[in-house]
Protein backbone atom coordinates (compact mmCIF):
# COMPACT_ATOMS: atom_id res chain seq x y z
CA UNK A 1 0.00 0.00 0.00
CA UNK A 2 1.44 3.34 -0.91
CA UNK A 3 2.27 5.53 1.63
CA UNK A 4 0.91 8.91 1.08
CA UNK A 5 2.88 12.26 3.11
CA UNK A 6 0.66 15.00 3.88
CA UNK A 7 2.10 18.80 4.75
CA UNK A 8 0.05 20.58 6.35
CA UNK A 9 0.09 24.42 6.15
CA UNK A 10 0.72 27.02 9.18
CA UNK A 11 -0.80 29.99 10.15
CA UNK A 12 0.26 31.94 6.91
CA UNK A 13 -0.78 29.11 4.39
CA UNK A 14 2.65 28.21 4.41
CA UNK A 15 4.08 24.86 4.05
CA UNK A 16 5.63 23.61 7.43
CA UNK A 17 9.41 24.34 6.81
CA UNK A 18 10.46 20.72 9.04
CA UNK A 19 8.25 18.73 6.97
CA UNK A 20 9.21 20.05 3.00
CA UNK A 21 11.89 17.49 1.43
CA UNK A 22 15.20 18.47 1.63
CA UNK A 23 16.65 21.28 -0.10
CA UNK A 24 19.42 20.51 -2.77
CA UNK A 25 23.15 21.30 -1.18
CA UNK A 26 25.23 23.93 -2.71
CA UNK A 27 28.21 21.89 -4.53
CA UNK A 28 31.36 23.96 -4.64
CA UNK A 29 32.67 25.07 -7.84
CA UNK A 30 35.66 23.88 -9.63
CA UNK A 31 37.56 27.13 -7.92
CA UNK A 32 36.41 27.25 -4.71
CA UNK A 33 37.40 23.31 -4.60
CA UNK A 34 40.59 24.38 -5.59
CA UNK A 35 40.92 27.16 -3.31
CA UNK A 36 40.19 24.89 -0.55
CA UNK A 37 43.03 22.35 -2.01
CA UNK A 38 45.16 25.00 -1.96
CA UNK A 39 44.67 26.54 1.66
CA UNK A 40 45.13 23.17 3.03
CA UNK A 41 48.44 23.00 2.13
CA UNK A 42 50.78 24.69 4.55
CA UNK A 43 53.37 25.60 1.76
CA UNK A 44 50.40 27.61 0.19
CA UNK A 45 49.78 29.38 3.33
CA UNK A 46 53.46 30.46 4.04
CA UNK A 47 53.66 31.76 0.38
CA UNK A 48 50.76 33.51 0.98
CA UNK A 49 51.93 35.04 3.95
CA UNK A 50 54.97 36.52 2.61
CA UNK A 51 53.10 37.78 -0.56
CA UNK A 52 50.35 39.72 1.85
CA UNK A 53 53.41 41.29 3.88
CA UNK A 54 54.71 42.85 0.92
CA UNK A 55 51.05 43.94 -0.76
CA UNK A 56 50.73 45.65 2.54
CA UNK A 57 54.41 47.04 2.58
CA UNK A 58 53.95 48.18 -0.58
CA UNK A 59 50.71 49.87 -0.37
CA UNK A 60 51.12 51.11 3.31
CA UNK A 61 54.77 52.56 1.97
CA UNK A 62 54.79 56.09 2.65
CA UNK A 63 52.67 55.74 5.65
CA UNK A 64 55.48 53.87 6.92
CA UNK A 65 59.10 54.84 5.40
CA UNK A 66 59.00 58.83 4.94
CA UNK A 67 61.08 61.50 6.04
CA UNK A 68 58.09 64.09 6.18
CA UNK A 69 56.51 64.30 9.20
CA UNK A 70 52.96 62.78 9.54
CA UNK A 71 51.61 65.61 11.70
CA UNK A 72 54.02 68.83 12.72
CA UNK A 73 53.25 71.51 15.20
CA UNK A 74 54.86 75.19 14.34
CA UNK A 75 53.81 78.50 15.44
CA UNK A 76 50.90 76.85 16.80
CA UNK A 77 49.14 75.36 14.10
CA UNK A 78 49.15 71.80 12.97
CA UNK A 79 49.93 70.85 9.30
CA UNK A 80 50.60 67.06 7.38
CA UNK A 81 53.91 67.46 5.33
CA UNK A 82 53.59 63.98 4.59
CA UNK A 83 49.74 64.14 2.40
CA UNK A 84 50.84 67.16 1.10
CA UNK A 85 54.03 65.01 -0.83
CA UNK A 86 51.82 62.07 -1.01
CA UNK A 87 52.66 60.93 -4.98
CA UNK A 88 48.96 60.18 -7.14
CA UNK A 89 50.38 56.59 -7.07
CA UNK A 90 50.52 56.54 -3.44
CA UNK A 91 46.81 57.73 -3.29
CA UNK A 92 46.10 55.11 -5.77
CA UNK A 93 46.84 52.12 -4.05
CA UNK A 94 45.92 53.98 -0.87
CA UNK A 95 42.50 54.18 -2.08
CA UNK A 96 41.87 51.27 -4.10
CA UNK A 97 43.15 48.73 -1.34
CA UNK A 98 41.08 50.46 0.42
CA UNK A 99 38.20 49.76 -1.80
CA UNK A 100 39.00 46.22 -2.36
CA UNK A 101 38.81 45.47 1.32
CA UNK A 102 35.52 46.84 1.52
CA UNK A 103 33.68 45.30 -1.24
CA UNK A 104 35.44 41.89 -0.26
CA UNK A 105 33.36 42.07 2.64
CA UNK A 106 30.26 43.33 1.00
CA UNK A 107 29.04 39.48 0.60
CA UNK A 108 25.39 40.34 -0.45
CA UNK A 109 26.87 41.62 -3.69
CA UNK A 110 27.89 39.31 -6.10
CA UNK A 111 31.66 38.47 -7.22
CA UNK A 112 31.14 40.03 -10.70
CA UNK A 113 29.41 42.98 -9.67
CA UNK A 114 31.82 43.76 -7.20
CA UNK A 115 35.16 43.24 -9.40
CA UNK A 116 32.98 45.64 -12.20
CA UNK A 117 32.84 48.41 -8.76
CA UNK A 118 36.31 47.70 -8.05
CA UNK A 119 37.47 48.62 -11.48
CA UNK A 120 35.11 51.87 -11.39
CA UNK A 121 37.09 53.19 -8.41
CA UNK A 122 40.73 52.17 -10.31
CA UNK A 123 39.46 54.04 -12.84
CA UNK A 124 38.53 57.15 -11.23
CA UNK A 125 40.80 57.38 -8.54
CA UNK A 126 43.78 57.23 -11.34
CA UNK A 127 41.99 59.98 -12.81
CA UNK A 128 40.81 62.22 -10.02
CA UNK A 129 45.01 61.54 -8.85
CA UNK A 130 46.65 62.14 -11.72
CA UNK A 131 44.58 65.39 -12.59
CA UNK A 132 44.52 67.13 -8.75
CA UNK A 133 47.39 65.27 -7.10
CA UNK A 134 50.59 67.75 -7.78
CA UNK A 135 53.20 67.02 -5.18
CA UNK A 136 56.84 69.52 -5.10
CA UNK A 137 58.92 68.56 -7.66
CA UNK A 138 61.77 70.11 -5.16
CA UNK A 139 62.16 68.03 -1.78
CA UNK A 140 64.56 68.80 0.60
CA UNK A 141 64.58 65.89 3.20
CA UNK A 142 66.69 67.60 5.69
CA UNK A 143 64.48 71.09 6.54
CA UNK A 144 62.85 69.06 9.05
CA UNK A 145 66.10 67.75 10.30
CA UNK A 146 67.47 71.25 11.18
CA UNK A 147 63.48 72.80 11.83
CA UNK A 148 63.90 70.79 14.73
CA UNK A 149 67.70 71.26 15.59
CA UNK A 150 66.38 75.10 15.39
CA UNK A 151 63.60 74.44 17.45
CA UNK A 152 61.42 75.57 14.89
CA UNK A 153 59.11 72.54 15.44
CA UNK A 154 57.33 72.67 18.51
CA UNK A 155 55.67 68.89 18.13
CA UNK A 156 56.00 66.43 15.52
CA UNK A 157 54.87 63.17 14.69
CA UNK A 158 57.07 60.63 12.39
CA UNK A 159 56.35 57.57 10.73
CA UNK A 160 58.24 54.38 12.15
CA UNK A 161 61.13 55.09 9.91
CA UNK A 162 61.86 58.27 9.59
CA UNK A 163 63.66 58.43 6.56
CA UNK A 164 62.81 58.21 2.74
CA UNK A 165 63.91 56.35 0.64
CA UNK A 166 65.74 58.81 -1.46
CA UNK A 167 66.47 61.00 1.28
CA UNK A 168 70.83 61.03 1.00
CA UNK A 169 70.73 62.35 4.71
CA UNK A 170 73.48 64.93 3.27
CA UNK A 171 73.50 66.70 6.69
CA UNK A 172 74.73 63.82 7.97
CA UNK A 173 78.44 63.36 6.39
CA UNK A 174 79.20 60.03 7.75
CA UNK A 175 75.97 58.30 7.25
CA UNK A 176 77.32 56.45 4.27
CA UNK A 177 77.60 52.51 4.57
CA UNK A 178 76.53 52.22 8.23
CA UNK A 179 75.87 48.87 9.07
CA UNK A 180 72.44 47.61 11.02
CA UNK A 181 72.10 50.18 14.49
CA UNK A 182 69.01 50.81 16.75
CA UNK A 183 68.73 54.36 14.27
CA UNK A 184 69.17 52.13 10.91
CA UNK A 185 67.47 49.11 11.41
CA UNK A 186 69.24 47.39 8.00
CA UNK A 187 71.87 50.08 7.81
CA UNK A 188 72.72 52.56 4.68
CA UNK A 189 73.76 52.24 1.35
CA UNK A 190 76.52 53.94 -0.33
CA UNK A 191 74.99 56.87 -0.99
CA UNK A 192 73.67 57.57 2.50
CA UNK A 193 70.07 56.12 2.38
CA UNK A 194 68.49 53.76 4.92
CA UNK A 195 68.32 50.45 3.50
CA UNK A 196 64.95 49.64 4.97
CA UNK A 197 63.06 52.22 3.27
CA UNK A 198 64.34 51.57 0.04
CA UNK A 199 63.34 47.51 0.74
CA UNK A 200 60.24 49.00 1.10
CA UNK A 201 59.70 50.43 -2.01
CA UNK A 202 60.94 47.99 -3.87
CA UNK A 203 58.65 45.69 -3.22
CA UNK A 204 56.52 47.93 -5.40
CA UNK A 205 58.61 47.38 -8.19
CA UNK A 206 58.67 43.48 -7.15
CA UNK A 207 55.12 43.07 -7.34
CA UNK A 208 53.80 45.62 -10.24
CA UNK A 209 56.49 44.01 -12.96
CA UNK A 210 55.25 40.31 -11.82
CA UNK A 211 51.68 40.76 -12.04
CA UNK A 212 51.65 43.75 -14.93
CA UNK A 213 53.67 41.52 -17.31
CA UNK A 214 52.22 38.41 -16.67
CA UNK A 215 48.81 39.75 -16.70
CA UNK A 216 49.75 41.04 -20.39
CA UNK A 217 51.35 37.83 -21.34
CA UNK A 218 47.76 35.67 -20.03
CA UNK A 219 45.87 37.73 -21.83
CA UNK A 220 47.95 37.52 -25.16
CA UNK A 221 48.00 34.12 -24.92
CA UNK A 222 44.69 33.26 -23.89
CA UNK A 223 43.37 35.45 -26.65
CA UNK A 224 45.35 33.55 -29.54
CA UNK A 225 45.62 30.17 -27.58
CA UNK A 226 41.45 30.16 -27.61
CA UNK A 227 41.44 30.75 -31.39
CA UNK A 228 43.85 27.99 -32.56
CA UNK A 229 42.17 25.86 -29.94
CA UNK A 230 38.62 26.41 -31.39
CA UNK A 231 38.75 26.78 -34.58
CA UNK A 232 41.84 24.84 -35.47
CA UNK A 233 42.78 24.07 -39.17
CA UNK A 234 44.55 26.88 -40.89
CA UNK A 235 43.90 29.21 -37.83
CA UNK A 236 46.06 26.52 -35.39
CA UNK A 237 48.55 26.18 -38.37
CA UNK A 238 49.15 30.00 -38.31
CA UNK A 239 49.28 30.72 -34.70
CA UNK A 240 51.73 27.90 -33.66
CA UNK A 241 54.08 29.62 -36.13
CA UNK A 242 53.40 32.57 -34.30
CA UNK A 243 54.39 31.09 -31.52
CA UNK A 244 57.46 29.46 -32.28
CA UNK A 245 58.53 33.11 -33.53
CA UNK A 246 58.31 34.64 -30.09
CA UNK A 247 59.27 31.53 -28.52
CA UNK A 248 62.54 31.95 -30.00
CA UNK A 249 62.91 35.32 -28.69
CA UNK A 250 65.12 35.55 -25.34
CA UNK A 251 63.60 38.26 -22.67
CA UNK A 252 66.12 38.81 -21.03
CA UNK A 253 68.74 39.77 -24.07
CA UNK A 254 65.76 41.85 -25.84
CA UNK A 255 65.87 43.72 -22.79
CA UNK A 256 69.46 44.49 -22.51
CA UNK A 257 68.93 45.79 -25.80
CA UNK A 258 65.91 47.99 -24.96
CA UNK A 259 68.02 49.54 -21.84
CA UNK A 260 71.44 49.70 -23.99
CA UNK A 261 69.90 52.33 -26.56
CA UNK A 262 67.08 53.91 -24.47
CA UNK A 263 66.19 55.01 -20.89
CA UNK A 264 65.28 51.93 -18.66
CA UNK A 265 60.87 52.56 -18.27
CA UNK A 266 59.25 50.64 -15.86
CA UNK A 267 56.67 50.40 -17.96
CA UNK A 268 58.27 49.87 -21.35
CA UNK A 269 60.35 46.32 -19.47
CA UNK A 270 56.89 45.42 -18.52
CA UNK A 271 55.18 45.45 -21.68
CA UNK A 272 58.60 43.55 -23.57
CA UNK A 273 58.46 40.90 -21.11
CA UNK A 274 54.71 40.78 -21.10
CA UNK A 275 54.90 40.36 -25.20
CA UNK A 276 57.81 37.74 -25.09
CA UNK A 277 56.05 35.75 -22.36
CA UNK A 278 52.95 34.64 -24.03
CA UNK A 279 53.69 31.70 -25.75
CA UNK A 280 53.64 29.20 -23.06
CA UNK A 281 50.02 30.29 -21.72
CA UNK A 282 48.64 30.21 -25.41
CA UNK A 283 49.81 26.39 -25.71
CA UNK A 284 47.96 25.62 -22.60
CA UNK A 285 44.91 27.42 -23.52
CA UNK A 286 45.35 26.02 -26.82
CA UNK A 287 45.64 22.05 -25.72
CA UNK A 288 42.26 22.65 -23.33
CA UNK A 289 40.02 24.24 -25.99
CA UNK A 290 41.58 21.03 -28.66
CA UNK A 291 40.02 19.06 -25.64
CA UNK A 292 36.59 21.25 -24.76
CA UNK A 293 35.38 22.29 -28.19
CA UNK A 294 34.30 18.91 -28.76
CA UNK A 295 32.62 18.62 -25.03
CA UNK A 296 28.12 18.01 -25.25
CA UNK A 297 28.03 21.59 -23.28
CA UNK A 298 30.41 23.60 -25.68
CA UNK A 299 28.39 21.84 -28.77
CA UNK A 300 25.18 22.80 -26.59
CA UNK A 301 26.15 26.50 -26.88
CA UNK A 302 26.71 26.48 -30.10
CA UNK A 303 23.78 24.88 -30.96
CA UNK A 304 21.62 27.21 -28.65
CA UNK A 305 23.31 30.31 -31.25
CA UNK A 306 25.32 31.74 -28.61
CA UNK A 307 27.60 33.92 -29.50
CA UNK A 308 31.16 33.52 -30.06
CA UNK A 309 32.50 35.63 -27.55
CA UNK A 310 29.88 33.79 -25.13
CA UNK A 311 30.82 30.64 -25.87
CA UNK A 312 34.99 31.07 -25.64
CA UNK A 313 34.82 33.33 -22.57
CA UNK A 314 31.79 32.02 -20.69
CA UNK A 315 31.70 28.36 -21.33
CA UNK A 316 34.93 27.27 -22.30
CA UNK A 317 37.74 29.81 -20.93
CA UNK A 318 36.64 29.07 -17.07
CA UNK A 319 37.12 25.42 -17.99
CA UNK A 320 40.52 25.33 -19.10
CA UNK A 321 42.38 27.98 -17.26
CA UNK A 322 43.51 25.87 -14.77
CA UNK A 323 46.99 25.07 -15.74
CA UNK A 324 47.36 28.71 -16.77
CA UNK A 325 47.00 29.68 -13.29
CA UNK A 326 49.69 27.46 -12.28
CA UNK A 327 52.26 28.51 -14.82
CA UNK A 328 50.86 31.89 -14.17
CA UNK A 329 52.95 31.96 -10.85
CA UNK A 330 56.11 30.31 -12.05
CA UNK A 331 55.64 33.66 -14.67
CA UNK A 332 55.44 36.27 -11.87
CA UNK A 333 58.77 34.39 -9.89
CA UNK A 334 60.30 34.69 -13.58
CA UNK A 335 59.68 38.20 -14.51
CA UNK A 336 60.70 39.56 -11.00
CA UNK A 337 64.27 37.51 -11.28
CA UNK A 338 64.22 39.32 -14.87
CA UNK A 339 64.29 43.31 -13.36
CA UNK A 340 66.29 41.87 -10.36
CA UNK A 341 69.04 40.73 -13.20
CA UNK A 342 69.16 44.22 -14.89
CA UNK A 343 69.15 46.21 -11.55
CA UNK A 344 71.85 43.91 -10.11
CA UNK A 345 73.84 44.42 -13.58
CA UNK A 346 73.34 48.44 -13.42
CA UNK A 347 71.47 48.79 -16.44
CA UNK A 348 67.90 49.17 -14.74
CA UNK A 349 65.65 51.56 -13.25
CA UNK A 350 67.73 54.06 -12.16
CA UNK A 351 65.46 56.59 -10.10
CA UNK A 352 63.29 53.55 -8.05
CA UNK A 353 64.14 51.70 -5.58
CA UNK A 354 64.72 48.04 -6.51
CA UNK A 355 66.18 44.93 -4.74
CA UNK A 356 68.59 44.24 -7.89
CA UNK A 357 69.37 47.96 -8.01
CA UNK A 358 70.56 47.62 -3.58
CA UNK A 359 72.41 44.22 -4.02
CA UNK A 360 74.42 45.96 -6.83
CA UNK A 361 75.96 48.18 -3.59
CA UNK A 362 76.67 45.37 -2.08
CA UNK A 363 80.40 45.24 -3.55
CA UNK A 364 82.17 48.57 -2.89
CA UNK A 365 83.93 50.45 -5.60
CA UNK A 366 87.48 49.62 -3.61
CA UNK A 367 86.66 46.38 -3.58
CA UNK A 368 84.81 46.04 -0.05
CA UNK A 369 81.37 43.85 0.67
CA UNK A 370 78.92 45.25 2.59
CA UNK A 371 77.22 41.78 4.25
CA UNK A 372 73.76 44.04 5.07
CA UNK A 373 73.25 44.78 1.52
CA UNK A 374 73.96 41.81 0.40
CA UNK A 375 71.87 39.65 2.71
CA UNK A 376 68.49 41.64 3.12
CA UNK A 377 67.94 42.54 -0.51
CA UNK A 378 69.25 39.11 -1.25
CA UNK A 379 66.65 37.14 0.82
CA UNK A 380 63.86 39.44 -0.28
CA UNK A 381 64.43 38.31 -3.96
CA UNK A 382 65.04 34.83 -2.53
CA UNK A 383 61.52 34.71 -0.68
CA UNK A 384 59.60 36.20 -2.93
CA UNK A 385 60.81 33.95 -6.03
CA UNK A 386 60.64 30.89 -3.38
CA UNK A 387 56.79 32.52 -2.26
CA UNK A 388 55.50 32.40 -5.78
CA UNK A 389 57.03 28.79 -6.35
CA UNK A 390 55.15 27.14 -3.38
CA UNK A 391 51.92 28.50 -4.76
CA UNK A 392 52.26 27.37 -7.98
CA UNK A 393 53.44 24.04 -6.80
CA UNK A 394 50.19 23.97 -3.91
CA UNK A 395 48.22 25.50 -6.88
CA UNK A 396 49.02 22.41 -9.43
CA UNK A 397 48.75 19.71 -6.74
CA UNK A 398 45.08 21.04 -5.89
CA UNK A 399 44.23 20.67 -9.73
CA UNK A 400 45.28 17.22 -10.17
CA UNK A 401 42.52 14.94 -9.96
CA UNK A 402 45.10 11.86 -9.23
CA UNK A 403 45.83 13.68 -6.22
CA UNK A 404 42.39 14.73 -5.54
CA UNK A 405 41.48 11.15 -5.43
CA UNK A 406 44.06 9.91 -2.80
CA UNK A 407 42.66 12.23 -0.92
Amino acid sequence: MTEIQVILPDRDGQPVPDMLPDAPQHVAGLWQQALRATLRRWAARIGLIWIAVLVLGAVFAPLIASSHPLAMKVDGQWTSPLLHHLAPQDWILLIVFLAALGLYFLKVISTRIRMLMLMAVLVVVSALSLWLVQPPRTVVYDTYRTMTQQGKIQSAIYTPIAYSPDDRLRDQPNSRLQAPSAQHLMGTTDNGADLLANMLYGTRIALSIGFISTGIAIIIGVLIGGMMGFFSGPVDLLGMRIVEIFGAIPTLLLLLCFVAFFEPNLYVMMAIIGVTGWEGYATFIRAEFLKLRNQDFVQAAIAAGLPLRSVLFRHMLPNGMTPVLVSASFGIASAILAESTLSFLGIGLVSESSWGKLLNQALGAGGGFYWWIAIYPGLAIFLTVFAYNLIGEALRDALDPRLLKKE
